[in-house]
């Protein structure tokens, strides 16, 4: 969305046109407009969408992330949204529900048509993260008792509802789930033909499973819509790729602001409140601060080593770096892996022995350098200690960065929180004591 749209529609509304506002924002398509919207002011964002006509609106609303669609009901009030509420698909309409203070929340669903009142409370039922949060309810079945025809005079009566129509789920009459099969096959196959004879063996979620894990088995095999079922096996709804992409960049967009040492921004930065970045940044510096009191005890600890060998404090930054570095490289590349299911938690002794390799090797390149450096600015002994901190210090933080994520995973903790933040902290502390126990070895003191 290039910046001028923006800008253009922002001056607009300050200059109090409405009339220019409506008819520019009438040129754009839907999504664009939403884009627009998201990127205004709240208070110009709900100027803009009072604007628009009716239908467009609705189209706007379903495109509007959950928060910007929250200030639009706290702005406008229920009344003014309930048909785009009532337009969003269920799962669309779950989340937006989760962010909504529970007044508003049962305000809406009570102006719900009972059809979609029922697919809402669905999706509802499930935990907030697991894929039958994000599942679809509304799709389009094929028995497997039945021919190519009657499974395509159902989609063409009940195709407009579906979410999707591009895989046809084949269930028993006991809703139990078969297989699937895919609308270009119902298209090329003879009428007369039985749905078991095409359908093909599906690759299913549990409705409790996480929603990231699957969203991501769901890109990789690039299915176009999951079937999702209960713990009785029977169908109760599909994930599509759409909601999948979705859930994998959320939390993308967690991981990275975690790894950074903040939370997420609600809204985009240059509309989000002083306060606001504020709040998604003290948490997290409070918390490093606190732990960066180890380093100071342990410095603290040394302070003898420290003053009869004054010249191991210069290097006490370069050694301080490179194991934080180390360490943050490894945390974050086992997070990715973890992400995209490379490995799994009980991966734990696999990965420490590759990544001891890994940050001895490292180590050993590194720490002959820095031993070079150190004997030529002062002599033998400081090289040695130096190269040797160098090498212990990465075979420590790359194994301690491979594990960690592992065992967060495993406690039920955001592999992303022990990332670059906590690994960093953890490996300074750990890297000096592990230098000044070498000093003290090499050095005597």
């Amino acid at each position: 969305m290039p910046t001028s749209q923006i800008s253009t529609v922002d001056a607009l509304i300050g200059s109090g046109d409405l009339a220019a506002t409506a008819a520019t924002l009438a040129t754009l398509p839907h999504a664009d407009i939403a884009e627009v919207l998201e990127h205004l002011p709240r208070s110009r964002r709900v100027i803009a969408f009072r604007v628009l006509r009716k239908e467009l609106a609705v189209d706007v609303f379903d495109d509007l992330p959950p928060h910007a669609q929250r200030h639009l009901i706290a702005d406008l009030g229920t009344a003014e949204v309930a048909e785009a509420f009532d337009n969003l698909e269920p799962d669309d309409r779950a989340e937006l529900l989760d962010e909504l203070p529970a007044s508003v929340a049962r305000s809406l669903i009570q102006q719900l048509p009972p059809a979609e009142r029922e697919m809402t409370g669905v999706v509802l039922g499930y935990p907030k993260r697991s894929v039958g949060r994000r599942m679809s309810p509304e799709f389009v079945h094929g028995y497997d008792d039945e021919t190519v025809a009657d499974t395509l005079v159902r989609v063409r009566d009940r195709g407009h509802d579906a979410e999707t129509i591009y895989t046809v789920p084949v269930i028993d009459r006991s809703r139990d789930l078969r297989g699937v099969v895919s609308l270009r096959d119902l298209l090329l196959t003879a009428p007369d033909t039985t749905i078991t004879t095409i359908m093909k063996r599906p690759v299913f979620a549990a409705a409790d499973d996480d929603a990231e894990a699957t969203a991501q088995r769901c890109i990789d095999r690039g299915i176009l819509a999951m079937p999702v079922i209960d713990h009785d096996n029977r169908l109760v709804g599909v994930l599509t790729l759409d909601d999948a992409v979705e859930v994998i960049e959320q939390a993308r967009d967690v991981d990275e602001a975690r790894a950074g040492a903040r939370e997420p921004l609600d809204e985009p930065y240059l509309v989000s409140s002083v306060w606001s970045i504020t709040r998604a940044r003290i948490v997290w510096l409070f918390v490093l601060a606190v732990s960066a009191i180890l380093t100071v005890n342990v410095l603290e600890f040394f302070e003898g080593t420290l003053e009869q060998m004054v010249a191991l404090a210069l290097f006490i930054p370069l050694l301080t770096g490179i194991g934080g570095n180390t360490g943050s490289q490894a945390a974050t590349t086992v997070t990715r892996a973890l992400a995209v299911s490379d490995v799994i938690p009980r991966d734990v002794a696999r990965v420490a022995a590759k990544e001891v390799r890994v940050g001895f090797t490292l180590g050993a390149g590194l720490g002959l350098v820095g031993f070079a450096v150190a004997w030529v600015a002062y002599d033998l002994d400081i090289g040695t200690v130096i190269g040797l901190t160098i090498l212990s210090v990465c075979t420590m933080a790359a194994t301690a960065g491979g594990v960690m994520p592992l065992v967060a995973k495993t406690i039920g903790v955001d592999p992303a929180v022990f990332s670059t933040p906590f690994i960093s902290t953890f490996c300074d502390a750990t890297g000096l004591i592990i230098y000044f126990t070498i000093a003290k070895a090499v050095l005597g003191i």
